[in-house]
């Protein structure tokens, strides 16, 4: 039986999500996304209160009618998990992708609303524990994907994925042209999930900064680094990642091993790398960490997001 496409499930005219991007995506995009006819995905984390989160969601719903997506991190690096969860199935969001954890609560809790969940995976073991929870989808993290990358090409992962499970695969990572979004498709992904491309954005509200970097930088240039969050991300390395190094040092790689302290070194890394990635994003200096994929290589100029959707969907 053939899986549901992305538009079949949303409800949109394109097979495409809006990546959720920390500290990027902002209510003019999530606007300007489903204008389009796709639909944006915003991190819970992006908003500093819970009265931040509810205003964006119904400033959105008031400009555009198309179904919003929130990203929730759900391991206990998160500690406003629990906060943000109660919110989303209060506002009625359209679909949740779940990123970096056991993904049960979710899904119990938004079955009983009919809010999809849609389930990050970077392998064919958690593709598995998810569908049997109860997932809708999977978001397949593959190797070209920005911020938490996964290990394998798309090519690997999605035939692996399909030929296990039953549910729909959205790929995620390495698309920013037309081409490469009929690659995906071609290869029986039932959506692509894209993020790097729409970062110099004229509706980005990073730095110009930030945008210059994804305009004068290449994939080549796109590199791993464990300081962030605790586990590998990608960004830009630039002279300043070059100069403080991607790795952790010896005290942080002895919390990492034991087992009983590794879940508070992430936490304490991931609540430090936020900060860090705040700074980043708005200052206007390249002694900063600026987060992006390999992507990065299609970003040419400062375009609107119309002009960016109408290059990838063709």
């Amino acid at each position: 039986m053939a899986r549901p496409l992305l538009t079949e499930l949303l409800n949109i005219r394109y097979p495409v999500l809006m990546a959720p991007m920390f500290l990027v995506t902002n209510d003019r995009m999530l606007i300007a996304a489903g204008k389009c006819g796709i639909s944006g995905v915003v991190p819970a984390l992006n908003f500093r209160t819970d009265a931040e989160f509810r205003s964006t969601i119904a400033t959105v719903r008031k400009e555009v009618n198309a179904p919003i997506g929130v990203n929730l991190i759900v391991n206990k690096s998160n500690p406003k998990f629990k906060a943000q969860l109660k919110t989303c199935i209060e506002l009625g969001i359209d679909y949740i992708v779940t990123s970096l954890g056991n993904p049960k609560p979710v899904i119990e809790q938004c079955k009983k609303k009919n809010i999809l969940v849609f389930c990050d995976v970077t392998d064919l073991d958690y593709a598995k524990k998810v569908e049997a929870l109860g997932a809708d989808a999977v978001i397949a993290v593959n190797s070209s994907a920005g911020g938490h990358a996964g290990g394998l090409k798309a090519e690997e992962l999605i035939p692996l994925l399909l030929h296990h499970i039953s549910i729909p695969v959205i790929s995620a990572g390495g698309v920013g042209t037309n081409a490469e979004l009929k690659s995906m498709m071609a290869l029986g992904a039932s959506g692509v999930s894209v993020g790097t491309v729409f970062i110099a954005s004229e509706e980005s509200p990073v730095s110009r900064e930030y945008k210059q970097a994804c305009i004068d930088y290449d994939s080549s240039d796109i590199v791993l680094t464990d300081k962030i969050s605790g586990s590998p991300c990608t960004v830009i390395n630039t002279p300043f990642v070059q100069k403080i190094g991607t790795k952790q040092g010896w005290l942080g790689r002895v919390f990492l091993r034991n087992r009983r302290l590794r879940k508070w070194f992430k936490m304490l890394t991931f609540l430090r790398g936020m900060k860090a990635l705040e700074k980043a994003a708005f200052s206007a200096t390249y002694k900063t960490v600026w987060c992006a994929g390999p992507s990065i290589r299609h970003v040419y100029k400062i375009r609107t997001i119309k002009e960016i959707i109408a290059d990838i969907v063709g």
